[in-house]
């Protein structure tokens, strides 16, 4: 895929025109223009060149966008609103004393200085060229308006030049009409081509669109407000280490294999290890959890993470654009980017809505001409139907959502690689859980210490200890960590011997100690009886691990080991479920332990003993009956992720390139799941409502413009009529920032779906 930045466009038709040209080419397999970042990606085999040509040749300009670490800063930057401000200024400047002069007066009998007043030709010159000057101004409406009409592609920016400059166009033919009657002396006539001018509606309508054209610009800033905020946290240097001696330099120089230093209270930047010292990390920046993390030797930090505490020396492993707060940068700008699924309706309405309201203009003016036979009451019409008609809020509606929907998400470590896995996760009913380390930690942990034969905690862990200290199984070294935190001295053993898959054997102070499962312990050591026999039967129904220690003849008692479930996977399973989401755990583990977690977190379906394959059959089976998301580890469950209509990688820690999944959770927590539906369904939630808007107020505003309700007092001329199209697309994008109120974490506005119970895995 291809991305481009795209200049020149003002509305959905322009959007619309690109994709449709583009499209047209040979080799392109999908093109996708984003109005609020300026931006189109393309899929296919066609060449660049043809593709910049096919936009030039639709009238706007495009480039290859660049998206390096150095220049990545510069992607939501707002090069427009500034000059917009220097427009709006002068616009209002020269507004105030053309309105005094042709409403304060003519309506309200205003004062007017000793040049102007009574002369009414002075009066007519003196607004004629104000407005011209406000025209100049705003010029861009025109070059582009008109560009577009030229090419084919009307758009926003013609139904705004064509308004204004028939205003001005008409208003120039009754001051020449009314030169004409003040020469033979026809005051009636003179009187009345004064009350034809419509010059203020001309410049009116350019200042009121450049109002709401700035108000938009300001707030659609926002809507990219957490993006900027992740590219602010991207380091500008780094503090080198070289032959012992510190150096700072700009961040873009350091390489894969550097040393770097940092200290508390500094940004890391770039992805390494530490090498020398320990710290505490805060890494809200990448997950959103704001609790600082323990770092020690060995562990692996990421840039654009706040070292809190200790003084530390790491070595750099990923750089530049590989580091992961790019990845993420990347990630969220491509999301934004993407077009959402919904966007469709709104782009088939835009590619003919502005023909459409030229037509239905002309329409207007040619009835009104005919009923009233007047020109000015039929230009007004006409001229009011141009600048009420909105395309930019049918273009905005789908972008700004899927913008600030992707923002709250990033902000809290959950990162959708696509609009359309933005929009389609909310339409989830099935959620398909792989266990180990999605369900479960996937750590083993001591879960029960059973001393016997008169055998104490501690001696039991001692023997445990000296034993398991020397494996590297995982039940060893959870056995291990047990016994460290416990204080459990270590006593040095002798003779050292493990019998693979069975069980460990030493010396410890002249006895033989043994460590193992039942069968080796019955063999080398001695017999169990019925309550140790009914111990080990209890902890494997519970899907636990039991461990024998024996000492000599004698039994010193069990150790239970198991992978215990997350402390949150039973709340989510609920939320799930209580949201309508249907929940399925598939694991490639025995049965008895695969029903013991089931039952823990409450998932009434699962599959055990499930491999790779199996969970993809399961899955497809599952998708008869609804849209199924998988969540699993990303890397172990790809293909699994990959056949499901989404796949969620959960605990993907700093590995953000994950391809198989559609959206990647950088913590560990699975409430993160039900987090990533509800900014799902909010977002999607916000689309419809701005769609909605944007067809009603397009619906309802060019009927009353038009005039068809004047028979019941409603009427809008020209300036109100800009003032309401202007703040049409300034309410769509409000509208979408009030998703930065959602709290993703709150279940108590979930709203139950209901689902027939009748899809059981297979």
């Amino acid at each position: 895929m291809e991305q481009f930045d795209v200049f020149g466009m003002s509305c959905a038709a322009c959007q619309a025109k690109i994709e449709k040209t583009v499209s047209a080419l040979s080799g392109v397999e999908n093109c996708s223009v984003n109005l609020l970042t300026n931006s189109m990606n393309v899929e296919g085999s066609a060449k660049t060149e043809e593709i910049l040509k096919a936009v030039e040749k639709a009238g706007y300009k495009a480039q290859l966008k660049n998206l390096k670490k150095n220049e990545i800063s510069d992607v939501l930057k707002d090069v427009e609103l500034p000059k917009m401000k220097k427009r709006l200024i002068f616009s209002i400047i020269l507004l105030v004393p053309l309105m005094y002069v042709s409403m304060g007066h003519m309506m309200w009998n205003w004062p007017l200085p000793g040049f102007l007043n009574g002369n009414h030709l002075a009066m007519g010159l003196f607004e004629l060229l104000i407005s011209a000057l406000i025209m100049v101004v705003n010029q861009k409406f025109f070059i582009s308006g008109f560009k577009g009409l030229f090419n084919k592609s009307p758009n926003m920016d013609t139904l705004v030049a064509l308004g204004s400059f028939a205003s001005f166009c008409y208003s120039v033919y009754a001051l020449f009409a009314m030169l004409n009657a003040i020469t033979k002396g026809q005051t009636d006539d003179v009187m009345y081509y004064m009350n034809q001018f419509y010059f203020e509606s001309a410049a009116t309508i350019l200042t009121f669109i450049t109002i709401g054209k700035t108000l938009e610009a300001k707030s659609k800033g926002k809507t990219t407000n957490a993006l900027k905020s992740l590219m602010n946290l991207a380091p500008k240097t780094a503090t080198l280490l070289i032959d012992e001696k510190e150096k700072v330099v700009p961040v873009e120089n350091v390489k894969k294999g550097d040393k770097f230093v940092v200290k508390p209270g500094e940004i890391i930047p770039v992805d390494g290890f530490i090498c020398e010292g320990e710290t505490a990390v805060n890494e809200s920046a990448l997950t959103g959890e704001s609790v600082p993390i323990e770092k020690k030797v060995g562990d692996s930090v990421s840039s654009g993470t706040l070292n809190t505490s200790g003084y530390i020396i790491c070595q750099a492993i990923r750089v530049g654009e590989d580091t992961t707060i790019s990845e993420i940068i990347k990630m969220v700008q491509e999301a934004s980017s993407t077009k959402a699924p919904v966007a469709k309706v709104a782009d088939k309405v835009s590619s003919i809505f502005v023909p459409t309201v030229m037509i239905i203009s002309l329409i207007t003016f040619i009835v009104w001409l005919f009923i009233e036979k007047s020109v000015g009451i039929a230009l007004t019409k006409a001229v009011s139907v141009l600048v009420i008609s909105c395309p930019c809020s049918l273009g905005l509606a789908t972008p700004v959502a899927i913008m600030v929907g992707n923002g709250i998400a990033a902000k809290s470590g959950i990162l959708f690689k696509t609009a359309k896995s933005l929009e389609e996760i909310g339409r989830t009913k099935i959620i398909v859980f792989d266990k180990t380390g999605t369900i479960t930690k996937g750590i083993m942990q001591v879960t029960d210490v059973i001393p016997f034969e008169n055998s104490t905690k501690e001696e039991l862990l001692k023997v445990a200890y000296c034993l398991e200290v020397k494996s590297e199984h995982p039940i060893s070294k959870a056995i291990v960590e047990y016994s460290e935190k416990n204080s459990i001295q270590l006593v040095q053993n002798e003779g050292f011997n493990t019998v693979s898959g069975n069980g460990l054997y030493a010396i410890l102070e002249g006895k033989k100690i043994y460590g193992g499962n039942s069968e080796y312990i019955e063999k080398n050591s001695k017999k169990l009886d019925d309550s140790l026999k009914s111990s080990i039967k209890n902890l494997s129904l519970q899907g636990k691990t039991p461990v024998l220690f024996s000492e000599n003849d004698r039994i010193l008692g069990i150790i239970a080991v198991s992978d215990v479930v997350k402390e949150e996977s039973l709340e989510c399973v609920n939320q799930l479920e209580k949201m309508g989401i249907h929940t399925v755990m598939l694991t490639g583990d025995n049965k008895i332990t695969a029903k013991t977690i089931a039952n823990q977190v409450g998932i009434k379906d699962f599959k055990a003993e499930v491999n790779p394959n199996g969970k993809v059959s399961a899955i497809k089976h599952l998708m008869k009956f609804g849209k199924v998301t998988m969540v699993g580890d990303g890397i172990n469950d790809a293909p699994a992720l990959t056949s499901a209509n989404m796949g969620i990688a959960i605990g993907a820690g700093t590995d953000v390139a994950i391809d198989a999944a559609d959206a990647v959770l950088m913590k560990d927590s699975i409430l993160d799941v039900v987090a990533a539906i509800r900014i799902s369904r909010s977002t999607l939630k916000n689309i419809y409502q701005n769609l909605f808007w944007a067809f009603i107020y397009n619906s309802v505003g060019i009927p009353i413009a038009a005039g068809c309700f004047s028979n019941f007092g409603l009427n809008l001329n020209p300036m109100f009529a800009a003032a309401c199209m202007c703040l049409s697309s300034f309410c769509v994008v409000m509208n979408a920032l009030r998703l930065n109120f959602l709290n993703i974490y709150n279940n108590k506005k979930d709203k139950m779906v209901m689902y027939k119970r009748k899809f059981i895995v297979e």
